[in-house]
């Protein structure tokens, strides 16, 4: 891969995705797949004056080792040194960078049960930290190629092929160019004004339709807001991007208001596995059946995670046409197909969708509407023909998506 195309993305994660600023210390957790990528973004980092820089390294294959031989009580322990680590991340507001390179199928043939108890035990420790440091610091999603996953998106080409091929497709996406600094203020802004136009109608609720079956409502809260794009933290007011790349427009819905049946466009790649080809039901805003051709009992399990699992917590709207899905290639991985068409999430709802949610403490922002929960996953569900319609509390409807895309 072009090593000055691959300068552009470092300083545009740790400039643009991050926006280190001076004195601030930054968290790198990544795999092993592409260490000198890595270095690039460590040095553009210190660039930018960060005081220090720890990469935290991992490799699936020895992940899938400890959830094979480790018993539940010991996967299940939050030990000293991380809640140490917790600590230090609400004390220092740390910025923090996943570069993502996982193999899609990395933990098939684990104990979904053991790994599901594992994480349901820690969360209830693990929760007060999260709580503290949310929304007050930079932290940033973004992609490197692993060669499992490369192989996976692309089965027939030698590994080293499918591994240039998906840089490319990565660089692409995330709109690397010549100026990607400049192309993603461009691209901010115009997600800025899908924000403006649909929070104008302060809609109570959408009304989604398309021929594979999906015909689902779901009620948007009365203080929530559309964003997208880059986010701000509180107190020290620093402008970031979450995620790289980003294509859509969300709120955090109504927690109850959710009626209908939703059918997944992509699969889900969920705990190192593909859950491919399901479907959920709502009613009175909670998943009450389900359905998929694979693992079907991990997508079971996922929404009986905890009581908030099985509610929505993100309404995305992404048009069909989108950089991504105009690729035509299926990822295999969650940052990538969520940007590529419409999708919701179950679990954990946004505070910072709410209207001056910085005035709210978290359990205000419970008792606003905005779902609880450990767990936040997001799944596909836009189509070539997807129509959504806007309707608010007077009843007059406005026509968001036609055909897939956006209607204004």
């Amino acid at each position: 891969m072009d090593k000055t195309k691959l300068e552009k993305y470092a300083k545009l994660i740790a400039g643009s995705g991050l926006n280190v600023q001076k004195g601030q210390k930054v968290v790198i957790q990544c795999g092993l797949d592409q260490p000198d990528f890595v270095t690039m973004v460590v040095e553009e980092c210190y660039k930018l004056g960060a005081a220090s820089v720890i990469v935290k390294w991992s490799h699936m294959p020895v992940t899938k080792l400890n959830y094979t031989y480790r018993t539940l009580e010991t996967l299940s322990t939050v030990t000293p040194v991380e809640r140490a680590e917790w600590q230090s991340r609400v004390d220092e507001l740390s910025c923090l960078l996943w570069l993502d390179s996982d193999d899609p199928d990395g933990l098939s043939g684990t104990d979904n049960e053991k790994i599901s108890k594992a994480n349901m035990a820690r969360y209830p420790v693990i929760k007060p930290y999260r709580d503290a440091i949310e929304n007050k610091y930079q932290w940033c999603i973004a992609a490197v190629p692993g060669r499992e996953w490369a192989k996976k998106v692309f089965p027939d080409l030698p590994v080293e092929e499918a591994v240039e091929k998906l840089w490319e497709a990565i660089l692409y996406t995330s709109r690397v160019s010549d100026e990607p600094v400049k192309e993603w203020e461009t691209h901010n802004a115009t997600l800025a004004k899908r924000c403006e136009f649909l929070n104008k109608y302060k809609f109570d609720r959408l009304e989604y339709k398309s021929s594979n079956g999906t015909d689902f409502t779901v009620g948007l809260n009365p203080k929530g807001i559309f964003c997208g794009g880059g986010e701000t933290t509180l107190g020290a007011n620093v402008y970031f991007n979450p995620n790289i790349p980003t294509e859509e427009v969300f709120t955090t819905p109504m927690r109850g208001r959710a009626e209908g049946k939703v059918v997944a466009t992509k699969p889900l790649s969920y705990q190192g596995k593909l859950i491919e080809n399901f479907w959920f039901e709502f009613k009175d805003g909670k998943v009450v059946k389900l359905g998929a051709e694979k693992n079907r009992d991990l997508l079971e399990k996922m929404v009986s995670m905890d009581e908030g699992a099985a509610y929505l917590g993100e309404v995305a709207l992404i048009a069909y046409k989108s950089p991504i899905n105009d690729t035509g290639i299926l990822f295999y991985n969650t940052l990538f197909d969520e940007n590529a068409s419409c999708h919701l999430a179950l679990g954990r709802g946004f505070n910072n969708c709410l209207e001056d949610y910085e005035q709210y403490t978290n359990e205000q922002c419970r008792e606003l509407g905005v779902n609880n929960s450990m767990l936040h996953v997001d799944f596909m569900l836009g189509s070539a023909d997807m129509s959504i319609v806007g309707v608010t509390a007077e009843g007059e409807r406005v026509q968001i998506f036609k055909d897939g895309n956006w209607a204004f």
